[in-house]
């Protein structure tokens, strides 16, 4: 048995995120339990320290009754079944930091062609199968060859600070509104208008789609996915929600930029005839 005690106290702050088709009490209810969370340290430190002597309690363990014995048996178990929590929980709080999260062989995402001036650029995407934004390829036209490798190296770095968890919107808030050439008026793109430069364009693209940042934008959304048909506003029945499910499923968030019900095209009453000629 050991002789002293030393109970260390922790403050932490984590967070979970759950990525859910539907939003219900029931299963808001029930949310703890769900295990397919992504979880993530912001913080830990220890808050303080104490020790406990034991020693008086080992000693009269022998002339404690039996009921007496069996409470002190069951506070040493307590104490025990605490630790291995505790050692459970820092080993995952080990695992999570520093970790990466690999892209999927086969994933979503989407091309955005635009030209800043008189230079294309061309934004890849690749997706998780969650649609949460893992990693981006950029491509320029009119450049050399020591401003495209470092366009490219640039791209692979936000790329892994992405998928060891580093925010989008840190990205963002970061390069959004950087200013250096070419800059000046966007073309091709029907959200953006005017980018002060390359890195301004590009951030300001993956907000708007991926963490739908309409005050970085320059026209408004057309067709948001919040808005209701007024005239039949209990029109998404079980059936359309189903369906839109299956089109979050096969389609690049970034692409959509979450306005599945615009992007749906009903072909219900669209009859093709396969029979060949006889």
């Amino acid at each position: 048995m050991a002789k002293y005690l030393v109970e260390t106290f922790y403050t932490c702050t984590f967070k979970v995120s759950h990525y859910l088709d539907k939003i219900d009490e029931k299963e808001l209810e029930n949310l703890e339990k769900k295990e397919d969370g992504k979880f993530e340290i912001l913080d830990m430190k220890i808050d303080n320290r104490k020790t406990k002597n034991l020693d008086k309690n080992l000693k009269t363990v022998d002339n404690l009754s039996d009921k007496e014995k069996q409470i002190q048996i069951k506070k040493v178990n307590k104490i025990d079944d605490n630790k291995n929590m505790n050692t459970t929980f820092v080993k995952n709080l080990n695992e999570s930091v520093n970790k990466r999260f690999g892209m999927p062989d086969r994933r979503k995402g989407y091309i955005q062609k635009a030209t800043i001036g008189d230079h294309k650029v061309y934004l890849h995407t690749g997706e998780y199968e969650d649609g949460k934004i893992g990693e981006i390829f950029i491509d320029t036209s009119k450049e050399g060859e020591l401003v495209k490798a470092l366009m490219n190296n640039f791209a692979i770095a936000i790329s892994l600070g992405l998928q060891y968890g580093v925010p989008l919107d840190e990205f963002v808030s970061a390069y959004v509104d950087t200013k250096f050439e070419p800059s000046g008026k966007v073309y091709g793109n029907d959200r953006i208008l005017s980018a002060s430069s390359i890195l301004d364009y590009i951030f300001r693209e993956l907000a708007i789609s991926y963490l739908n940042r309409e005050d970085l934008a320059h026209t408004p959304s057309i067709g948001r996915s919040d808005m209701t048909d007024e005239k039949n506003p209990g029109a998404m029945n079980d059936e359309n929600n189903e369906l839109i499910k299956i089109v979050k499923d096969i389609t690049s968030k970034g692409f959509v930029r979450n306005d599945y019900k615009r992007k749906l095209i009903d072909l219900s009453d669209i009859r093709i005839n396969l029979k060949g000629k006889k």
